[in-house]
């Protein structure tokens, strides 16, 4: 194999071992820490959410590509399973602000280390190539994930 041969990306093996692997981290994560299940646009909102933020029901809907509606309706029941608040926005109480409750950043926070903990076990069971190669792939990753977050603002 040449040196160009073995950099060549395979888009199409990346991007079938990059669901499987989320899907058995989240499986994992929710095990260890026996989390319930949260609908995968139900996360997107609360990581929408950072701690101390707030943000608009339209505001989340334009950010994440969702119908306003769509995000009415997840909103409504992530506030009756705990996960947001709603409230009046300060000194104009026409509008709605949205922030994630202290139940869901605990859950969140919870699955992030628990996350974290696992692929560091499962790494280290890798031979240390492997583990420099992964290592090399974190900013490249994050590259690609900011370029498809792009590529689907593109018109």
């Amino acid at each position: 194999m040449t040196g160009a041969e073995a950099t060549e990306l395979d888009a199409a093996r990346l991007a079938s071992v990059i669901s499987p692997l989320r899907r058995t981290l989240l499986a994992a994560a929710r095990a260890t820490e026996h989390l319930p299940e949260i609908p995968d646009a139900q996360i997107e909102i609360v990581r929408a959410l950072p701690r101390g933020t707030v943000s608009g029901p339209g505001e989340l809907a334009e950010r994440l590509r969702l119908s306003r509606s769509t995000v009415s309706n997840l909103l409504t029941t992530m506030e009756g399973n705990g996960l947001v608040e709603r409230r009046r926005r300060p000194g104009n109480h026409r509008h709605i602000e949205v922030l994630a409750t202290p139940k869901a950043l605990d859950l969140f926070d919870r699955f992030d280390l628990a996350s974290g903990d696992l692929v560091a076990r499962a790494a280290a069971t890798l031979p240390a190539a492997d583990r420099a190669a992964l290592a090399a792939a974190v900013p490249a990753l994050e590259r690609l994930r900011d370029a498809l977050a792009h590529a689907k603002d593109a018109p």
